[in-house]
């Protein structure tokens, strides 16, 4: 089975584990600038191992920029990746995320 690699176009529908991430807003003022690799994935959360400590944040309260395995970053809001990784791959949404 051939798989697709994660692009901007399709990363809300696509794996986000082991891809690099940085939280640029957050309602969590200690979560603000936190940047990591992406280790697990749930309904509600991310989880984001930094070069300390592995960390739990909220999806719906943040905003990440993710950089892709090509190195192309993409802004978006953690309303749009709520929801269980195996849905998240039925659902359709319109671009609402930015090339950073």
């Amino acid at each position: 089975m051939r798989t697709v690699p994660a692009n901007p176009k399709n990363i809300t529908r696509h794996e986000l584990i082991n891809l690099e991430a940085k939280i640029l807003t957050s309602k969590d003022l200690n979560m603000l600038h936190l940047t990591g690799t992406i280790i697990n994935e749930t309904q509600k959360t991310l989880t984001i191992k930094t070069k300390k400590k592995a960390i739990i944040t909220a999806k719906k309260d943040n905003t990440y920029k993710i950089t892709l395995k090509d190195k192309t970053q993409v802004k978006i809001n953690g309303k749009l990746l709520y929801g269980r990784p195996e849905d998240r791959i039925k659902k359709k949404t319109k671009n609402k995320w930015k090339l950073v």
